[in-house]
């Protein structure tokens, strides 16, 4: 072989592998902080798998606070209140400060892990008005609601 060719042909291997290992490092990385929205009765039941309900695995918990479950702890930022889906819910505890949005019967997401059956909030998101709903949220919710005959106010 010529030994041009031969040095533009290690080039572009070298280039070839150096891209596949460059994608692999990518795709590894974005796996690993992926955090799937699971509700309170996907957990329960185990459908979100074994990891989630180990605690192993770090997710989502999306539903609406459930009404006269918020509690807070007198002289600290421990906050705890449940999780609902209309078929489950799930107690949460949150160190930190709640969003100023954040209340009973609304719309929140809870990133974090399970600690045997309490889920340990890292970050809680709320709702930003009174329309918006995570699609994920409202479209579990709509499955919820489906199941148990509840009627639906009609969107704008």
């Amino acid at each position: 072989m010529n030994p041009i060719r031969r040095r533009r042909l290690i080039w572009v291997l070298a280039l070839v592998v150096a891209a596949t290992i460059a994608a692999s490092l990518v795709a590894m990385a974005l796996q690993r902080n992926v955090a799937y929205l699971y509700t309170p009765n996907e957990v329960i039941t185990g459908e979100a798998g074994a990891d989630v309900s180990s605690g192993q695995a770090r997710f989502r918990l999306g539903g609406m606070v459930a009404e006269g479950s918020l509690k807070r702890t007198d002289g600290s930022l421990d906050s705890h209140f449940s999780v609902t889906d209309g078929d489950a819910e799930m107690p949460v505890v949150y160190t930190g400060i709640l969003p100023d949005l954040f209340r009973e019967n609304q719309a929140v997401i809870a990133t974090g892990r399970m600690e045997g059956d309490l889920f340990v909030a890292e970050q809680v998101l709320a709702k930003h008005d009174e329309t918006y709903m995570p699609k994920e949220v409202a479209d579990k919710m709509g499955i919820a609601h489906q199941k148990h005959d509840v009627d639906t106010p009609a969107g704008p």
